[in-house]
């Protein structure tokens, strides 16, 4: 451990993990973003965007109620499996001409961040795995 580094505090609510809030907003804003695709799309992307998006925070509530730290890692694995294919639902709809690099920008910052987060926990989970 490095002088003067606090030991990583323990939490034992789902909720509270920032990147648990985090994807949450991702959900809301990807439902709000998803309202502007065509209506011929309501079976078709804006299903998948929905579906995707709700995985993320999903996955990441699921593991950290598992009891076994790799469970939890699993779920997390998960959870940036959903990420990345909600990014790429967004640059689908960017290449069909439904969104534009303007609309689908910010979610894709926040989901790079999301990403990081999610591999940081991963790191941390293995660490303490041993």
């Amino acid at each position: 451990m490095l002088t003067g580094a606090q030991p990583a505090k323990k939490i034992d609510d789902y909720r509270g993990l920032i990147v648990w809030q985090k994807a949450v907003r991702l959900v809301v804003d990807s439902y709000n973003l998803a309202k502007n695709l065509p209506r011929s799309e309501i079976y078709g992307l804006t299903s998948q965007i929905r579906r995707a998006a709700v995985s993320i925070p999903a996955n990441i509530a699921e593991g950290h109620g598992r009891k076994h730290t790799g469970d939890y890692i699993h779920h997390l694995s998960m959870a940036n499996g959903s990420l990345k294919e909600l990014e790429t639902h967004f640059f689908i709809c960017q290449e069909l001409g439904f969104l534009t690099e303007l609309q689908i920008g910010p979610l894709l910052e926040r989901s790079t961040e999301i990403g990081r987060m999610l591999t940081s926990l991963i790191h941390q989970l293995r660490l303490r795995q041993g």
